[in-house]
């Protein structure tokens, strides 16, 4: 059984903290998750922690906190930025970062998978795939295959298909998708709904240009 602490007590954390508990009724004891409780910043406890009704302490804060050994950490955070910043200060104090893959995922036990990545319930990743490390991936998302992946990108429910190339810290809303052999660079935002059909540099933000005002007309 692993023991883990969870980065953050956001909402992240919260649906992570679900995850875990939903996954542990499905798998064996030594693929279980003991979850020990939450590092975050005294100043969030009662923004979220108390928000979220989290049932496990927080144990202190990142700057304080002592990471013992046999302990690893899952970083419950969504923020691209912010999430890189915590993951240097971890990776200074010799954190070891865990791995969340949920047992409903579809996943081929050769691919390549970097560390720190998190793949919510019910996605989908293809074969001949390479991953790099601290990718979240949320629930319904797919990732075909002969694509590949750096490092920090968030994938909200988004479509991947096949031999894409992907950089790192790119933020893909929900339901965007990419289609087959198109490579994204770093750092760009593709907004939700998103139609990916010819390859983007770095640091580009995809939507639609008159989305601007949405007219509802009331029955």
């Amino acid at each position: 059984m692993k023991k883990i602490v969870i980065i953050g007590t956001g909402a992240v954390a919260a649906e992570l903290t679900s995850y875990i508990e939903d996954n542990n009724k499905y798998v064996d004891s030594q693929s279980q998750i003991d979850l020990l409780g939450y590092i975050d910043y005294d100043y969030n406890i009662e923004k979220y922690w108390k928000k979220y009704n989290l049932q496990k302490p927080v144990l202190g804060d990142i700057d304080t906190y002592n990471f013992e050994n046999g302990i690893e950490v899952l970083i419950g955070i969504s923020d691209i930025k912010f999430r890189n910043e915590i993951i240097s200060k971890l990776e200074i104090k010799g954190a070891v970062f865990f791995q969340f893959i949920h047992h409903s995922v579809i996943i081929p036990d050769n691919i390549e998978l970097g560390k720190g990545n998190i793949i919510y319930p019910f996605c989908i990743v293809g074969p001949n795939i390479k991953i790099g490390d601290f990718n979240m991936i949320t629930s319904y998302s797919f990732i075909s295959h002969d694509c590949v992946i750096g490092n920090g990108n968030f994938f909200s429910t988004a479509g991947i298909a096949g031999r894409v190339s992907i950089g790192s810290n790119n933020f893909f809303g929900i339901r965007s998708t990419v289609i087959p052999h198109v490579t994204v660079g770093n750092s760009n935002t593709i907004q939700a709904g998103m139609v990916v059909d010819k390859s983007i540099k770095d640091e580009t933000t995809i939507f639609y240009r008159y989305k601007e005002s949405i007219i509802a007309i009331p029955k």
